[in-house]
């Protein structure tokens, strides 16, 4: 039940979006549904891998470098979800930071302390 509720959440953060970062365009609920579970999923299984394989530069760039890809992870998504539309790379990169933003925000509301900390 809890994750039902974490997911609608999750897409209620993604509807508030495109008030934030004017660029994004999300056309329903249904499709902010979808996103939220696609965006999830690729950060789950997709997301260690890009991690793994990007440790040299992240290194370099103390870390920095996770941003991005976030940012592109967000940016797939949109390109897999019909009405989720991200129309270039700062686009996404905006979108991903505010939308980390808004998913601890709701993470912390619900009380999930383990969540927070497998984001960082």
């Amino acid at each position: 039940m809890m994750t039902l509720l974490r997911w609608a959440l999750n897409a209620g953060a993604l509807m508030l979006l495109p008030e934030i970062v004017t660029s994004i365009h999300l056309n329903s609920f249904s499709a902010a549904l979808i996103a939220a579970i696609l965006i999830g999923l690729l950060n789950a299984l997709i997301r260690p891998l890009l991690l793994f394989l990007t440790l040299p530069i992240t290194i370099l760039t103390l870390g920095l470098f996770i941003l991005v890809i976030n940012a592109l992870l967000f940016w797939m998504a949109s390109g897999l979800v019909a009405g989720f539309v991200v129309p270039d790379f700062w686009s996404a990169m905006a979108g991903a930071v505010v939308y980390s933003v808004l998913t601890w925000l709701v993470d912390l509301a619900l009380g999930d302390k383990q969540a927070h900390m497998r984001r960082r």
